[in-house]
Order: structure tokens, then sequence, then C-alpha cells
């Protein structure tokens, strides 16, 4: 079985104790966060107290802040592009920014959402993103391969792929949530066409409702073979939340978004369905049609999940945790990001 390439590596990096997330106590130098701590000042926060990273997630030598008092004594400043624009640029630190800190550029939108980029070229340092070469790169979701779930930090939070999914049967054929309805996208124009040969049962603020979470899409996509996880834009490796409640949910993926080259970093091949395998609509539509009653077919696009298991980030607290661990990494290196606009849209 051919595995993701991103996966691979991942795994090599935590058996040599270089975390693609974070790095175990054992692997950290110390048994107890140390007294000279990096210290991260969150620019824009959104509720809640700040992680305790050591407790959380076994990263030692880092503190969390959203007091913007202390600025001035921060190793590094997070600052979410979105609530850039929203508010304004009078909403960056304005105080001269002192030496050695680092401000780092955290964006989880797709580039079509992500505006102006270009007034803020030479500003950051470090890039926080979704995209596996970013400076910290923190996907939605991936899996890890058993064979090195031991060696994974977080591995008590990750989730093991259910098998029983390849042999019971679900009263349900295709799915899909989708709240955010524009007819110009790529993903309702194919939609259209694919439910003039199959059944689609759409949920969602343009569906049939649902209660709001992650868990109660999960255990819809539960009752259905395939789920539509198709992004609403298509660029280098934005893929969200929609692929990761399919795995979750052990419905076949039947993705939208980058290419499959793309995909195959965070999934084996045979795992989902892309929509640029078809020639027509209708050639995905029938092949749907056909995995639908073919045991054989299914086992084919599940059995990947006997082998891997699925972690998916505490968001904004390990986001958090994470970038305050390349700083302090960093310590003693200060780089500047160029051509931000270019590199996000490429």
């Amino acid at each position: 079985m051919k595995r993701p390439s991103l996966l691979l590596a991942a795994a090599k990096r935590l058996v040599k104790c270089r975390s693609f997330r974070s790095l175990p106590p054992r692997c950290q130098g110390g048994d107890k966060p140390s007294s000279e701590d990096t210290l991260l000042l969150v620019w824009f926060h959104k509720g809640g107290k700040p992680p305790d990273c050591w407790h959380s997630f076994g990263i030692s030598g880092c503190t969390i802040t959203i007091d913007r008092r202390l600025y001035s004594q921060a190793h590094a400043v997070l600052i979410a592009h979105r609530d850039v624009i929203n508010i304004g640029d009078w909403s960056l630190p304005q105080e001269s920014r002192p030496p050695g800190q680092k401000w780092i550029w955290f964006n989880v939108y797709a580039p079509s959402n992500s505006l102006r980029l270009w007034e803020y070229e030479g500003l950051y340092n470090l890039t926080l993103t979704y995209r596996e070469d970013s400076d910290i790169a923190l996907p939605v979701g991936y899996v890890i391969p058993n064979a090195f779930l031991d060696d994974f930090p977080m591995a008590s939070f990750a989730y093991r792929l259910d098998t029983s999914s390849t042999s019971s049967p679900r009263p349900g054929f295709v799915s899909w949530v989708v709240s955010h309805w524009g007819e110009n996208l790529e993903r309702v124009s194919l939609y259209k066409h694919l439910k003039e040969y199959i059944q689609i049962d759409v949920f969602g603020g343009v569906g049939t409702p649902i209660p709001p979470g992650k868990e109660t899409v999960v255990e819809l996509i539960r009752q259905y073979r395939f789920y539509l996880a198709f992004e609403n834009s298509q660029y280098t490796d934005y893929i969200t939340e929609k692929l990761w409640n399919a795995v979750q949910g052990g419905a076949i993926p039947v993705v939208l978004g980058p290419s499959r080259k793309n995909y195959e970093r965070f999934l084996p091949p045979e795992a989902f369905i892309h929509v640029d395998d078809f020639p027509t609509v209708w050639d995905l539509a029938r092949y749907l049609l056909v995995v639908k009653d073919s045991p054989s077919l299914i086992e084919l696009h599940l059995s990947w999940r006997r082998d891997y298991s699925m972690y998916r980030p505490y968001e904004w607290r390990e986001f958090h945790c994470t970038a305050c661990r390349v700083v302090r990494e960093r310590k003693g290196r200060t780089d500047v990001v160029q051509h931000l606009a270019a590199w996000f849209y490429s």
C-alpha cells in the first residue's frame, strides 16, 4: 500500500524526537517547564484561558499570554490576518518592536478569503498556516500509521479509525453538509450536476437543519457510505474539516479541492475519490453507484483504516503552543517573510 509522503515524513520525525506537532516530554530535554520561558503574546484573543503548554502538549519552556501590557517583554507576537483586515491596520501593535521580537502571520483561511496580503510584505518573521511549507505548519487533521503511534506525543488523543465501516451496511448513500452557498462556487455547480444522476441528502444552512458541532456532523456521516468533502476554494493544502469529518465518520470522501497529488500527502490514494479522476460528472455518479453495491470496492476504499489513527489538533490552544515552541527553537535567529502574497497565492 502506498503511504502518503507527509505521514511518513512526520512519523520519521517522531521517531527522531522531532515531531510534526509537538515533542513528547522525554524529547524536550527536561521534565518541567524552564524558568526562562519563551513568551508568546496572542494579539487577538478569541476567549478562554491561555493554554498551559507543558500540561496540555508536553511543550516545555513556553508561556502564552493575552496581556498586551507584556508586549515589550514578548519574544513573539501571534497576529491573525483576518482580525487585522476586519478591524483595521491601527489594530496592529503601535509601539516600536523590541529587538529580536518575532511577529507571526497567522491565517487559517483560503487565499481567496485573505485580502490585501501585499500590504504586509516584510512585516512578519514567521508564518503559521495550514500549508505544509509554512514556517509553522498545522493542518486541520492528519492520520498517523499505527506502527508509529507509540512514539506520537498526543497518542492518547488520537482517534483509532473504525474498521467496521468496511463491512457494515449504511442506510444512506451520499450526504453533504453545507452552509456557505454561492452560485459562482465550483462545488455548487458540481453538486447541481451530480444530483441529476444520484440522490444526495443535503444538510446544514441550505439543507435539512442539524444541531451545530463537529460531533453532530460526524454522527450524521456515519449513516452514509459517501460524503461530499467539497472545498469552497481550490488552493495548495487547503483541506479543511470537511475531509476529516468524513474520515472520522467512516464514509468514503468524495473530494473537490486541490489536486489528487496534494491530497495524497495527507491520505493513502485509495482513501478518497477525487472528482478530477473522472472525465464527466456522469462517470463520477456511475462510479459511486457501482461502489455502493460492491463489497470489494468498498473494501478497496476503506481497508486502509486498519493501519491508521487520526489526530485533529486542539486548534487555537495547540496552534499557540506549537508556535511558541518554534520561536523557542529559533532563538537568536530572526528572518523576514518575503513575498508573502506571491507565496500564499501560489
